[in-house]
Order: C-alpha cells, then structure tokens, then sequence
C-alpha cells in the first residue's frame, strides 16, 4: 500500500465522477493519520473517524464549519487512517447540473476548495464510507494523460502541523483554491 503523501500526489490529474458530472483532480492535501495532529484520526477511532480506519479506496466525508462537506479518500492500508482531502476540481462534464449547485456561472469558481467542489458534485454526508472503486462516485484514469508540474505547498486553513509540504497541486491550474 501507498502512503498518504504518494496517493495525494498520484491523484492529481484523475478524473472524480459521480451522477453525470465529472472534473479533474487540480488540488489535494495528504494527511497523515495517528502521526498528524491534524489529521481528523489524530486521536484514535471515533464513530466518526472509524472510516478512516477501515479499507482504502473509500470515501470518508465530514461536515466543516456546519455549513461544507469536505471528500476525502482513505488511503493507507486498513488500521492506518491515513487519507487525502480533494480541495479543488477543474469541471469538466455536468456543468449545468454544477452551476445549478453551486449559483455561480464561472467555470474557475464552481469546484476551486473543499467545501465548492462537494457542493458542485453533488456530495454530502451519505456518502461517506463509500467505495470509490465501485460507486456511485469514482476517481479513475483520465481518457488521456496529460503532462503536467506537481507544485508542493504546505497545507492551508490548520492549526497543527502547518508547515508541513503535503499541499499538491497541477501547477498553474486556474481552478485551485483561492
């Protein structure tokens, strides 16, 4: 199994789908599970975070402020909570259905931080747990890979561990986070 950081470098330039809407991976942050005190599973197993526990490849959501979900992907192998937060996806199909979402017009604007892109896809809360491998919402392979610089950043919006480089970013990408 790959590390936190390896996945969220690995997922830049996938393509996240989920009801006929679909956009590439332009931003993702790494956390590091019991070994981040940033991380959501910093503390042990909650009912919560208990997802973040279990397999890879599944989607552990979570509530923000009260107001955003946030999509993040397990990624570490079953026991090591270790996952990756999407923070910004570029559109790419659905943009009606997103911009109904989301009440912008702005192609940059619909999907660019954690809290947008859920909103523009479509998901919330009862998604968590899901498998990303078989739906309804899955990260696959672009119909064609494109070239692109990795850009690393220390994490944005924590307190603990703020410096830390686990910020991965398509470099000159319009549709990163503000």
């Amino acid at each position: 199994m790959e590390s936190a950081e390896h996945v969220a470098r690995a997922l830049l330039g996938k393509i996240l789908s989920y009801r006929g809407a679909s956009a590439r991976i332009v931003e993702t942050e790494a956390y590091l599970g019991l070994a981040d005190a940033a991380a959501h599973a910093f503390r042990g197993i909650t009912p919560r975070t208990k997802v973040l526990f279990g397999p890879p490849g599944h989607a552990y959501v979570y509530l923000i402020y009260g107001i955003y979900n946030c999509l993040n992907i397990v990624s570490e192998p079953e026991g090591s909570a270790g996952c990756v937060l999407i923070r910004a996806l570029e559109p790419l199909t659905g943009l009606r259905a997103m911009r109904r979402r989301r009440g912008v017009e702005r192609l940059e604007d619909l999907a660019s931080g954690p809290g947008k892109l859920t909103l523009a896809m479509g998901i919330n809360l009862r998604h968590n747990g899901v498998d990303l491998t078989r739906g309804p919402i899955t990260v696959s392979e672009p119909e064609r890979e494109e070239e692109f610089e990795t850009a690393v950043t220390p994490r944005i919006g924590i307190r603990h561990n703020p410096d830390w480089p686990l910020r991965f970013t398509i470099a000159g990408s319009r549709f990163v986070s503000k």
